[in-house]
């Protein structure tokens, strides 16, 4: 521990060069993170700072669960979506009124043009894939086995008899009702496919700003989840520039407080902001992005790198007036502080770097970087606080220090006050705890076991929508849209043969084609070695490809026929792979989307038999008797060729693959809960576990919502495991501490009462476990044992000066229980403006924080105590005198 004297005095003695190095340090990461945003020479060398509040990103980018919906967006030609919605609950025919569908006319066209180049690419709406009232068809019959394909609104209405028309064409086709119209007429949306999910927040903003142009006497909302994502992006940056510094604004009026020197307390205050400034500048300069984790850190930073000052500057104004000489009072407070900042900072940052094995690539990072700004924040506290200190002039201290305070006249009235009432509450916890050890341990074991109760009630949940708060517009949209549609979260399910199908070509299968047309295929199959041998759906369109040159290539007709033969046999073969235009399996999904409706989840699903059934349907004069699935391949085939007959032939394609052997079922939930996407697969698992299918088939989800689920479980899952390792970690390095395995378990129980504690009250009062909650049991780990280890090694010190730990316990409710005391008013107290921020996370944050530092305060000061009293004569061995 001499190093670490060293360091400080080093400091000391050197102050003004000190101070000159860390204003250099923080000038350095502001200009290496401001250049390249301001030259575009720097910007080749250097880092720029990147934003990414995509959840998504919680995975890593080769996370299974994650390329397989990133390959099945492709494939299914799916966008991440905005939801515009629109209300009008005044007018008697609802929405679908003249003026409101001339709105939402002049609206959708303006929607298809939002488009943008930048870096090359286009960005913005993918303006085909709309879908409006202006942008869908019309199916109806059109005479005996035909069918008409008309706009459902090519034009605004005229009058109110065509508006309301286009509400009753409307609700017969199935995937229209309750997704673009809702049942009663007074809702319909509008569905806004984006390039990517990073542009949806400035898509929104050009929707709202065309909305605010027009004059109209329905409501519009704009939600969905890509936009909650990207608006949570936005505003988190207004967050970190607002509470964060009133934060720390009230932290610094605190500790005015208490210490009545601006001067002095300056000195935590830019402790914190360096260690800010150089943690995030690290951040940004290594070309890691700035996350909704990481967005945290500075939260997390500024109370863990303003407890030990505060601890220093306790110490100094309880001792300063003894001295009356800065460099002797700082040396003797750095002295007895050394040892236990050190082992509070290794613990705390043990914590947060233990994130770094979580299966979260963004918890990673924080996890790495709050523990280098822990590190940073304890070596500015013990030397940048000490050279600060003995550079305020003498001057600045006269009139300072707790004696001074205690002999102040009416000047000085409310300090008195408090330090007075500080005192008699020491004195009286003292007590307590020495005469009613027996009763607090055994409170403390009571109080851990309804804990336990409450800790059972945790329900693991997290919705990005819901990281605003109810007032906010998201939210406002989020519930109006839900009420009145089948819901705007979309999830996504996809059916496969669980084994891949098998094809055969044996020796006599081209008997009957053309000698030479027979030779050339017998030939090209054993060239390939396909001959009477098993290959798959890709080698048969290899082979139908081979058919298709081969044909293309003959002039003669008779050789051409010939060939065309062949890809009939060939197209034969490849029929049986379309096993979603066979009848029964197009039952079986209609099977699965009836029980979906059962499960209270889904307000809707869209699936290849509502197409087929509405094109069935028209094709026999538009009688509800033919809302069905015909009866052979062949009729669904002729359905599927019908519809390809509209305009927008391209959404079959959402639904099935060309191939049709791979079919996808699109889900609505009104609610983006993960434990109601958790109980749906759940639901889904068990269906398909006991309901056989014409052919064996694979389910699998993507989509937005589902993606939400995985990384969750991912969190949660690694937070336990990083949690339970750091404990054990902290454990031994407590135990090396203090050289025992007794005082290094004692250590621990602010830590475990103060977890269970918090994590009861969560269960109790209904609160999810989401991804806020669940990074608060590393900040638990770090500052709950940051007391414990104050207390504890201030306690052995001050023990060896007495007969007996009565006696000693008196002292150390005195400056060492004064310093902790003082710290949980200052830092638990300093974070409750978190609480007005308008973002749900940093809410979480702000409560947690403070309940977290006034817990661990608290049974640092009471339970710890109390166990060493009931424990003394195990913990002190047999120095302590029976009844002392």
């Amino acid at each position: 521990m001499n190093l670490m004297n060293k360091i400080s005095n080093f400091a000391i003695k050197h102050p003004k060069s000190f101070m000159a190095g860390v204003v250099s340090l923080v000038t350095l990461t502001i200009a290496l993170v401001a250049l390249p945003s301001v030259s575009q020479k720097a910007s080749e060398y250097l880092n720029t700072i990147h934003i990414d509040t995509d959840p998504e990103n919680m995975l890593s980018k080769d996370e299974p669960v994650r390329v397989f919906h990133n390959d099945m967006k492709k494939e299914f030609g799916l966008y991440d979506m905005v939801v515009v919605g629109v209300i009008n609950d005044t007018h008697p025919q609802g929405v679908f009124n003249v003026e409101t569908l001339g709105h939402v006319f002049e609206l959708t066209q303006f929607i298809e043009q939002i488009q943008w180049e930048e870096g090359g690419q286009q960005k913005g709406v993918i303006g085909v894939d709309v879908i409006a009232p202006s942008t869908v068809d019309n199916i109806e019959q059109g005479g005996l086995g035909t069918v008409r394909f008309e706009w459902l609104m090519e034009q605004a209405p005229q009058t109110e008899e065509e508006a309301l028309a286009i509400a009753n064409k409307a609700k017969r086709i199935p995937f229209l009702q309750d997704t673009l119209i809702s049942t009663d007429h007074k809702a319909l949306a509008i569905y806004v496919p984006i390039s990517s999910k990073d542009v949806s927040y400035e898509v929104a903003q050009k929707i709202q700003e065309k909305i605010d142009s027009i004059k109209k006497e329905e409501t519009y909302h704009i939600t969905g989840l890509p936009i909650a994502q990207d608006q949570f992006g936005v505003e988190m940056f207004k967050q970190m520039a607002v509470s964060a510094p009133l934060a720390m604004a009230l932290i610094f009026l605190l500790m005015w407080f208490f210490f009545r020197s601006v001067g002095l307390i300056i000195a935590p205050m830019i402790v914190a902001m360096v260690s800010v400034i150089f943690t995030m500048g690290a951040l940004v300069i290594s070309g890691n992005t700035i996350h909704i984790m990481s967005s945290m850190i500075p939260i997390f930073i500024m109370p863990i790198a303003v407890l030990d000052a505060v601890h220093i500057l306790s110490d100094f104004f309880d001792r300063y007036p003894r001295h009356k000489d800065c460099h002797l009072t700082i040396q003797e407070v750095m002295a007895d502080l050394h040892s236990p900042m050190l082992f509070t900072s290794l613990t705390t940052a043990a914590g947060f770097f233990s994130l770094a094995f979580t299966p979260i690539p963004p918890v990673q990072v924080f996890g790495v970087f709050i523990g280098i700004g822990v590190l940073l924040a304890w070596f500015l506290t013990v030397t940048l606080v000490p050279a600060y200190i003995v550079l305020l002039p003498k001057k600045s201290l006269e009139n300072f220090g707790k004696q001074h305070c205690e002999v102040e006249t009416t000047q000085g009235q409310e300090q008195v006050a408090s330090a007075h009432l500080i005192d008699r509450l020491l004195s009286k916890l003292g007590n307590v705890s020495y005469q009613r050890a027996k009763l607090i341990v055994v409170l403390t074991i009571a109080l851990v076991g309804v804990a336990y109760m409450g800790i059972q009630k945790i329900q693991i949940n997290d919705n990005p929508v819901n990281w605003f708060e109810p007032s906010h517009p998201i939210r406002v949209a989020d519930k109006a849209l839900n009420e009145k549609f089948a819901g705007t979260y979309m999830a996504y399910l996809t059916l496969v043969p669980q084994e891949a199908m098998q094809y055969k070509f044996k020796q006599d299968a081209f008997d009957q084609l053309n000698e030479q047309v027979k030779a050339d295929m017998l030939a090209y199959l054993t060239d390939k070695h396909w001959l009477n041998e098993s290959i798959d759906l890709a080698q048969l369109k290899t082979i139908r490809d081979y058919v298709f040159i081969q044909q293309d290539a003959q002039d003669d007709d008779v050789l051409w026929e010939a060939w065309d033969q062949a890809g009939m046999l060939v197209d034969a073969k490849m029929q049986e792979a379309q096993i979603f235009k066979r009848p029964d399996v197009l039952a079986f999904i209609e099977k699965l989307q009836a029980h979906l409706q059962t499960t209270g989840i889904v307000g809707k699903s869209n699936a290849l038999p509502d197409v087929v059934k509405t094109v069935h349907r028209e094709l026999f004069l538009g009688k509800d008797e033919a809302f069905r699935v015909p009866d052979s391949s062949s009729a669904v085939a002729q359905t599927l060729i019908t519809y390809q007959g509209g305009h927008r032939p391209q959404d079959l394609w959402h639904f099935v693959t060309p191939s049709y052997d791979k079919s996808n079922i699109w889900i609505q939930l009104n609610s983006g809960d993960n434990k109601d996407m958790q109980a749906l697969v759940a639901s889904i698992d068990e269906f398909m576990q006991n309901n056989d299918a014409p052919i064996a088939l694979r389910h699998q989800w993507f989509g937005l919502t589902y993606i939400n689920v995985i990384w969750q479980q991912k969190m949660v899952a690694g937070m336990l495991e990083s949690f339970g390792g750091s404990f054990i970690i902290v454990l031994l390095m407590m135990i090396f501490l203090f050289r025992s395995v007794w005082w290094g378990i004692l250590s621990m129980i602010p830590l475990t009462v103060s977890i269970a504690f918090i994590y009861g009250i969560i269960g109790f009062i209904g609160k999810d476990y989401d991804m806020p909650v669940a990074v608060l049991s590393s900040l638990s780990l770090g500052l709950a044992v940051d007391y414990a280890i104050h207390f504890l090694a201030r306690s052995r010190q001050i023990r060896k000066q007495h007969k007996s730990w009565k006696a000693a316990l008196e002292e150390i409710y005195e400056e060492p229980a004064r310093a902790i005391l003082r710290n949980v008013i200052v830092i638990g107290i300093g974070f409750t403006p978190l609480l007005m921020a308008p973002l749900i996370p940093y809410q979480t944050v702000g409560v947690f924080i403070s309940a977290i530092l006034l817990l661990a305060g608290g049974a640092s000061l009471i339970i710890l105590p109390a166990v060493i009293t009931a424990a003394k004569n195990i913990l002190f061995k047999n120095s302590e005198q029976q009844g002392a």
